[in-house]
């Protein structure tokens, strides 16, 4: 058995694990700790260890255990933790983490790091009240050695004898796998058989320990786990030892045996270890972006079909349109299935958030407290990755310029401790995401004096969304020094471009003195669309539905003329931007009569035009091509999809187009 098979498996669990640390050490109650999340703190960091000792992975083993043994004397009341203590331990995460990655990438984990932190939790020790009963292996710095075995006389003096059976196992992976649990305790009444391996363990792990290292190697229905029969103890206690491995550098950290002070885990947790099939399955990604894109192509071949059919008579085709009838069901049945597949929850960004906000607040000296809501909310998995910069970028702002030091709080009335709510839900077809802060607002004056400096067109009449909107200007910012955490005025820009690309729009609401709201709304996913085929001219083009807001014909009275030629139209009480979509691409000649087109009132990144077209033709589901990856980028097209008479249409990126209009007046 080549063990570096199951490294994946461990890479994959470990990052889950260290996520969980991190998660349990921050909602931590310091003045009343929880013992159910100490405990899960605990078993976190022990099967990370337990684990790296297996794949000898000895630097991230070595430092785990030094911080399992803290761990365990916090969770058995020996050290008191407080905020200093759980930083340590949150940097020895960050540390591990680090560790963790060097190992993907087949290097060593940097040295200096290492000793600096083994030092650093070793410190921790030495200054509790209990420091006559430190383990020895926490009294010395470790160096970079090999994983140290359990010691034989440990397992036999402090453990218990355990009963494994390992079955469906190939009779050239049975001795692999005796040496791996010889390395947890000693191995004896060894039985062999076809595909079936059965022995006894005297070791101070539990059966939830043990199960947890072989999980990255088999499956858990693979593995039974009870206590050895106690008329085999004395069998047991003739054999001979097993040959000690050889002992690690004097400053090495010593075994990863349990101290003897660990509490005891409850005699439940030992039992047999429950049977059940795997609830999930981990899939490479490509391989999830290649089904649906085999769906797509489907949906095309059945938009073709029920194309084709619709001229058919219904009497003479009644069997073959309800076949095809019932082919459109099923593929959109198929279609929605794979596309959930993608899907993710938002807690996968909404997770690293209590982290960045609590040392970002203590950095800034202010106390702030996180409140998520909607982390259940699904998202495609590319949006779920490209949404947590902007989103950062967010959260550091709303705690930099948002959120006000205590002192100020109090000296206006607020509470000490400042709000900063993180929310998602669905709406239609799109996920609407807040970062929400009852911090000082936005400043008008400030903003539009910045702006003016800036040399940026203002007006005193705009409106405060308007003006609001003006944060997100390249440059801008109303910092009054630059600091490592904002003031240079490259985040609110990126953020803005980074969601239109994303196919959403960002806004902003603000209240001087009682804090901020900026809203994002990006579509739950870029594979397939909800869209309106328009035709200019004898060209077919795909309008977002999701941007569409309502549609009417032209009248004379309703269109004006600017100074500088721009045409706007006026709907109701407002006065939209009309943007010829046939004259932007040169599709209709000079002499077209537009009073013949239809407007449709679009909205996107915030602003609201009219777009004009020849037809509406239908609403429908299309399945989004890239482009670029295709052909190239064009100015004005997001994206193409391929309609069902097989034609190609491009997909229109409104947000865009008014600036080509805008762009194309100035010439």
């Amino acid at each position: 058995m080549d063990i570096s098979d199951f490294y994946q498996a461990f890479f994959d669990e470990a990052d889950e694990l260290m996520a969980d640390m991190e998660k349990y050490l921050l909602e931590l109650d310091l003045d009343s700790p929880d013992r159910e999340v100490l405990n899960a703190i605990f078993r976190a960091a022990h099967s990370i260890k337990g684990g790296a000792g297996t794949f000898g992975f000895s630097v991230l083993q070595q430092t785990m255990h030094i911080l399992e043994n803290l761990l365990d004397d916090v969770r058995s009341g020996k050290l008191q933790i407080n905020d200093p203590i759980r930083d340590l331990f949150l940097e020895s995460k960050d540390i591990m983490q680090d560790q963790l990655d060097a190992y993907k990438a087949s290097a060593e984990p940097d040295q200096e790091t290492f000793l600096y932190i083994c030092e650093a939790l070793r410190q921790i020790a030495l200054d509790s009240t209990e420091q006559a009963s430190l383990p020895a292996e926490v009294a010395a710095v470790p160096v970079m050695a090999e994983p140290v075995a359990t010691p034989v006389a440990a397992a036999k003096q402090d453990g218990e004898r355990l009963r494994i059976v390992l079955t469906n196992i190939k009779e050239d992976d049975q001795q692999p796998l005796v040496d791996e649990l010889g390395n947890l305790g000693v191995v004896s009444g060894l039985q062999t058989e076809k595909e079936r391996l059965q022995l006894t363990l005297a070791t101070t792990a539990t059966a939830d320990d043990i199960l947890a290292v072989l999980c990255f190697i088999l499956e858990p229905d693979q593995v039974d786990i009870s206590p050895a029969p106690a008329e085999e103890a004395p069998v047991a206690a003739s054999e001979p030892e097993a040959p000690a491995p050889a002992p690690a550098p004097q400053a090495s950290a010593a075994s990863p045996a349990a101290p003897a002070t660990r509490a005891t885990r409850p005699e439940t947790q030992r039992a047999k270890p429950q049977q059940a099939e795997a609830s999930s399955i981990r899939v490479a990604v490509e391989k999830v972006d290649q089904i649906i894109n085999q769906v797509g192509e489907l949906i095309i071949t059945q938009a073709m079909l029920s194309q084709l059919s619709s001229v058919l008579d219904a009497a003479s085709h009644d069997t073959l349109l309800s076949t095809i009838g019932q082919l459109e069901r099923n593929a959109r049945d198929l279609q929605e299935s794979v596309m959930s597949i993608r899907m993710m929850p938002m807690d996968y960004v909404f997770s690293r958030f209590p982290r960045l906000v609590h040392d970002l607040a203590g950095k800034l000296n202010k106390e702030v407290e996180l409140t998520l809501v909607g982390g259940s909310a699904e998202l495609d998995k590319r949006l779920i990755e490209q949404i947590v910069d902007p989103l950062t970028h967010l959260v550091r702002n709303s705690l930099d310029h948002g959120i006000e030091p205590v002192e100020v709080r109090r000296a206006n009335g607020k509470a000490d401790k400042g709000n900063l709510v993180l929310s998602a839900e669905h709406h239609g077809g799109n996920i609407i995401i807040e970062v929400t802060d009852d911090g000082a607002g936005l400043n008008r004056e400030k903003i539009l004096a910045r702006a003016q400096m800036q040399g940026m067109a203002i007006s005193e009449n705009m409106s405060d969304e308007d003006v609001w909107m003006l944060i997100f200007a390249a440059g801008f910012s109303t910092a009054e020094k630059v600091t490592d955490v904002s003031g240079r005025g490259v985040g609110m820009d990126v953020v803005r471009r980074n969601i239109q690309e994303m196919g959403g729009h960002v806004t902003v609401h603000s209240e001087q003195g009682r804090g901020s709201k900026i809203r994002i709304i990006l579509p739950l996913t870029l594979a397939i669309l909800d869209g309106m085929s328009v035709r200019v001219g004898s060209e077919i083009y795909v309008l977002p539905l999701g941007s569409m807001m309502e549609s009417l014909m032209l009248s004379e009275n309703t269109l004006h003329r600017m100074t500088g030629g721009e045409r706007m139209l006026q709907v109701r009480e407002e006065y939209l931007p009309l943007v010829e979509l046939g004259k932007l691409f040169g599709v209709h000649d000079a002499d077209y009569d537009i009073s013949e087109g239809i407007a449709v009132i679009v909205q996107s990144a915030g602003s609201r035009y009219a777009l004009l077209v020849d037809q509406l033709i239908g609403q429908h589901q299309v399945v989004v091509k890239n482009l670029e990856q295709n052909y190239r980028k064009i100015p004005g097209i997001s994206a193409a999809t391929i309609l069902g008479d097989g034609s190609v249409a491009l997909i229109l990126d409104v947000a865009m187009l008014t600036t080509l209009a805008k762009n194309a007046e100035a010439q």
